[in-house]
């Protein structure tokens, strides 16, 4: 009797388990792929990569690509949003308010462009016959901090949209032959201009808010393209809008590659007698300098791992090469003071005249 007791407890936790993960609705952390305490930063990150893996596009052989892209969107809009955030971690599916829900391709599209599904920007499958409106190209400044750590920049754009309008207007004109027949054996021929008919349309303009990630170690010059974003053509295709990485100045690291150079301006007592300091980095953290020997003028040291992350592998880092600057003392010695300094040195004179320039 009492394992009969046991057994219905145990049917009846489990009813309870499966009563309560069904009623939870959709994890969307787990379909994400990150954890409760990820970033904003870190859940655009991980639908951008997501996005273009399970794209319907991509995976035409799925039955499911659809509704797990669905779910993708849906995950996405929901913990991207502080406010839907607090009430799906409180409440989770259920305890979210009905009529928000965004378009998933209209997510997807702040983030790659919306026209078709192209993968990296690529027209090349395109029909060349179709017209086609221009690129645009648009510098975007980026600092040397989101360089090293990555960041995402939301760009808001006006982009003017073909809708339709009363009345119809020629469309699809080209030059065609037209022969005709002046006698027995005479024939004329001429070009003319021949048109379609189409739907008048009218352009307007509409607000986006469109998604560009700065990726680690992203280089100068580089383009990001967004599909279909540049200027409309009524009778065809829109052209991209490319962003373009210029990196802004910093005022305490240059870049060369992967590399940072820094210079670091220590005092004579310092350059003879040694030091430690922190240099803060780009992110914040401290980088530790410890010298226990004489530093000549331009000396450089160099520290491995502390320089920019590669863009293609973001495990390989560059290293941080520091150039140290001897600042003398601005007040005169006297001679009891030289006298002290000679006697403490006990170095004689060196006066050698060489060619500098030449490395010698």
């Amino acid at each position: 009797m009492a394992a009969k007791g046991m057994n219905l407890c145990t049917a009846c936790c489990l009813l309870l388990y499966v009563i309560s993960v069904v009623c939870a609705g959709r994890d969307f952390y787990k379909i994400l792929g990150v954890s409760k305490s990820a970033s904003v930063r870190d859940i655009k990150k991980a639908y951008r990569k997501l996005a273009l893996q399970l794209h319907p596009d991509r995976n035409q052989d799925d039955p499911k690509a659809q509704d797990k892209f669905a779910d993708l969107g849906a995950a996405y809009e929901v913990l991207s949003d502080e406010e839907k955030r607090k009430q799906y971690d409180a409440y989770g599916e259920d305890g979210l308010k009905e009529g928000h829900h965004s378009s998933h391709n209209d997510i997807f599209s702040s983030f790659f462009g919306d026209f078709g599904f192209m993968f990296g920007g690529n027209r090349q499958q395109q029909d060349r016959n179709i017209p086609r409106g221009n690129d645009i190209i648009l510098d975007l400044e980026v600092t040397l901090e989101e360089v090293y750590s990555g960041n995402f920049v939301e760009v808001v754009r006006n982009k003017p949209v073909a809708k339709e309008a009363p009345g119809k207007r020629k469309c699809n004109c080209r030059q065609e032959m037209r022969t005709t027949q002046l006698g027995p054996g005479r024939f004329q021929m001429t070009q003319e201009m021949v048109c379609d008919e189409c739907p008048n349309v009218k352009l307007v303009n509409e607000e986006r808010t469109l998604e560009v990630e700065i990726e680690q170690g992203v280089r100068d010059e580089m383009e990001y393209p967004f599909i279909g974003e540049g200027e409309p053509h009524i009778d065809g295709e829109p052209g991209d809008l490319r962003f373009r990485i210029k990196v802004l100045k910093h005022p305490v690291f240059e870049r060369r590659g992967d590399d940072l150079y820094t210079n670091v301006t220590i005092s004579l007592v310092e350059a003879l007698v040694g030091f430690e300091m922190d240099i803060v980095h780009l992110d914040g953290h401290k980088v530790h300098i410890v010298r226990d020997k004489i530093t000549k003028p331009g000396a450089r040291m160099w520290k491995k791992g502390e320089g920019l992350p590669n863009f293609d592998n973001i495990n390989i880092r560059g290293s941080l090469i520091i150039t140290f600057d001897v600042e003398f003392p601005q007040t005169q010695l006297d001679e009891q003071q030289k006298d002290g300094i000679r006697s403490l040195l006990k170095q004689g004179s060196v006066q050698k005249v060489y060619n500098g320039l030449q490395g010698y």
